[in-house]
């Protein structure tokens, strides 16, 4: 009888050890789903990381879904203000570096002056492109658009637009396009750039309070862009679109701000 209650016992442990064992190397229901929320799809322009699921991928892109004032925007009903244009004191940029991020070809710029926006002073920091533009004006997608990111000494951010129409080549892009890196890395570069030859020769410009256009889409940013567009060549377009074929967000509601127009 005891030899019987033994080798009961010992199929019980076998079993139980069987199972574990067959737990351990099978993935238990919902365990795909499991691996998904622990590491979540890295932000992008398209599919599962596309502008329609940031605010999903981090508790950080928050605002990406619930922020009521979102950055891009189409510039269009705007009033006319007197409100102070920016004032930009950018001097040729020096040992910056060239960055393709895997999202944009990016310069950080060593020393590139800054912009005076409202009394305040902002340096500027880096300067990206978007293909095609982010901001519409009226309706209006243009090829291409660089942003000139600036941040002050409290940690805000002054954001300064320049659309791209086609055209004229650009001497500027061709420089950076020649430096920047295929694949993403990053370039040293010895040339100076005159970031000022990126403004167009007529300072209108359309100012609103938005947000950051890339996760987190903190809405931080003092925007100014700038209503005249500057002109790239269909080649430099190309160039560049080779690289990034889309890297804009989808423009978003306006909701109850304000778009200002200054006259320079």
């Amino acid at each position: 009888m005891l030899m019987t209650v033994s080798i009961r016992a010992s199929l019980i442990l076998s079993a139980l050890a069987m199972a574990a064992l067959t737990a351990a190397f099978v993935d238990p229901p919902h365990a795909e789903e499991a691996k998904k929320s622990a590491h979540p799809p890295h932000w992008s322009y398209g599919g599962e990381g596309g502008p329609e699921h940031w605010g999903e991928l981090s508790p950080d892109n928050k605002p990406c879904a619930a922020g009521a004032q979102q950055s891009p925007i189409d510039l269009s009903g705007a009033m006319s203000a007197s409100v102070d244009a920016p004032h930009p004191h950018w001097v040729p940029a020096r040992g910056g570096v060239v960055i393709n991020n895997g999202h944009t070809i990016q310069v950080d710029v060593g020393s590139g002056g800054g912009i005076t926006l409202n009394g305040k002073d902002y340096v500027l920091k880096q300067f990206h492109f978007h293909h095609p533009s982010e901001h519409t004006i009226d309706g209006k997608q243009f090829p291409l658009e660089v942003h000139f990111v600036h941040a002050s000494s409290d940690g805000e951010l002054a954001v300064v637009g320049v659309i791209f129409a086609e055209g004229a080549a650009n001497q500027n892009l061709d420089a950076i396009w020649a430096t920047a890196p295929g694949r993403e890395g990053k370039a040293a570069v010895a040339f100076d750039i005159d970031v000022a030859k990126f403004l167009p020769m007529k300072s209108d410009a359309f100012r609103y309070e938005g947000s950051l256009t890339t996760p987190p889409c903190s809405e931080t940013v003092h925007w100014t862009v700038m209503a005249a567009a500057q002109t790239a060549s269909p080649s430099q377009i190309a160039a560049f679109s080779t690289l990034f074929p889309w890297n804009a967000r989808p423009v978003q509601p306006l909701n109850r701000r304000y778009v200002l127009k200054t006259s320079g």
